[in-house]
């Protein structure tokens, strides 16, 4: 497996705790990729790593970071190759928010949804028509990723809980963890521009809280077992 450590800025920490917590698992070969820019995620030295790789781990850091370095370059190509071949991809923290076509790249957390707070980024775009945030209970990021959800309502919003994971296979996915999994389905936006009314309106809008084995539907949007 790969452990790719883009979205930390001091990734040697990272290196101890995951190459100790997957020897733990079990697991067989760890390799490591770390770049700082794109030049260094089209080096073919450090793509080497990924060959014959059975998946690939982003581990946390900042989203911005680990996107701005590898979107575009033959870094996320390899990526992106490991998962059409049916490997796996995934991550935690800031490696959880880039699966998705657009991230949340910042805004305010426990508070009202307010209009333009939160900001967005592109991601790697391997679960495409879902926005992820994460640390959603521990945190109190209700109110960022209904923010987040108004302004793009055609998207659905996966809070995830500290040590809990959605497994996503064939358009459908698993909660796993001791945590619960947030589901934001978009509802109606009236929006205002009156002065000093900066918090939305938002009606009809669906949420659902899964625990441990709940699979939802993302095509359907249900909940199927």
């Amino acid at each position: 497996m790969v452990l790719a450590t883009v979205a930390a800025a001091e990734p040697e920490g990272y290196v101890d705790d995951y190459t100790r917590a997957f020897a733990d698992l079990g697991l067989g070969e760890l390799t490591v990729f770390h770049a700082l820019d794109k030049a260094q995620a089209s080096d073919p030295a450090r793509l080497a790593v990924f060959d014959n790789a059975a998946g690939v781990f982003f581990t946390g850091g900042d989203q911005k970071r680990l996107t701005n370095t590898i979107l575009d370059t033959p870094a996320a190509d390899r990526v992106r190759a490991i998962y059409e071949r049916g490997g796996f991809v995934a991550g935690t923290s800031a490696g959880a928010s880039a699966m998705s076509e657009t991230m949340i790249e910042r805004g305010p957390g426990v508070q009202s949804p307010a209009s333009g707070e939160v900001l967005f980024a592109p991601a790697l775009c391997l679960l495409p028509g879902v926005i992820i945030d994460q640390h959603f209970a521990e945190r109190g990021r209700m109110g960022r990723l209904l923010a987040a959800i108004a302004q793009t309502p055609a998207a659905l919003g996966l809070g995830i809980d500290e040590n809990t994971c959605v497994a996503v296979e064939h358009g459908r996915f698993r909660v796993l963890g001791t945590g619960g999994v947030t589901v934001v389905e978009g509802g109606m936006l009236f929006p205002s521009n009156a002065p000093g009314r900066e918090v939305l309106t938002i009606l009809d809008a669906r949420m659902h809280l899964l625990g441990a084995e709940d699979v939802y539907d993302l095509g359907a949007r249900r909940l199927v077992a």
